[in-house]
């Protein structure tokens, strides 16, 4: 249903190759599927770079459901977690798609207003936690490296062990709120501490 698909292309950013995010009223992410034992690799390392944030951005609003950047951390189908009736939601998925839908996400996002370090729901579906990482303008135009201990934040928003991780993907999109930004992305790492 998305009409506009944000653009991403790899450009040299002081000698090194990055992934540039152009969005104008637009969504889509760039998605690595990765199986990674998140006890094994709990720590996530990545750098990004926003030029501007949303007036718009909400993140407890559908409409306002729109970031600069965010990194999504996808976690495998875990049947034994899901009733009788989710169970069926993931079997037909499975039948259109040919594999089961991730179980859960976790969603480090640089939002517009929200304080860092909240912790809520996406407003379209409680299986994504979105966790801001970055907020504000105050650190527009640099590049800022985040480490975050992915096995400690799905304890934390989910109450509960972590299946394995089953991909991890970049995102930059305005489709809701209808602005635009340019936004840039380096290396994603996983380390065991």
């Amino acid at each position: 249903k998305i009409k506009e698909h944000t653009l991403y292309n790899l450009v040299e950013d002081n000698g090194v190759m990055v992934v540039k995010a152009t969005s104008n009223a637009s969504a889509s992410g760039l998605i690595r599927k990765i199986e990674i034992d998140p006890k094994l690799y709990p720590v996530v390392m990545w750098r990004w770079k926003v030029t501007k944030i949303y007036e718009k951005g909400d993140v407890t609003k559908k409409e306002g459901d729109d970031y600069p950047a965010r990194i999504y951390i996808t976690f495998k189908y875990e049947p034994g977690k899901l009733g009788f009736f989710e169970k069926l939601k993931y079997e037909t998925a499975k039948t259109f798609y040919g594999e089961y839908p991730p179980i859960a996400a976790l969603n480090y996002i640089w939002a517009s207003k929200a304080p860092e370090g909240t912790i809520v729901p996406n407003p379209y579906t409680d299986r994504t936690m979105m966790i801001v990482v970055q907020s504000g303008a105050k650190k527009l135009n640099n590049w800022v490296e985040e480490v975050r201990n992915v096995y400690q934040d799905y304890k934390k928003a989910f109450g509960e062990e972590p299946p394995h991780i089953s991909g991890v993907a970049i995102m930059t999109d305005s489709d809701n709120t209808k602005e635009s930004s340019v936004s840039f992305f380096g290396d994603i790492i996983f380390r065991k501490n």
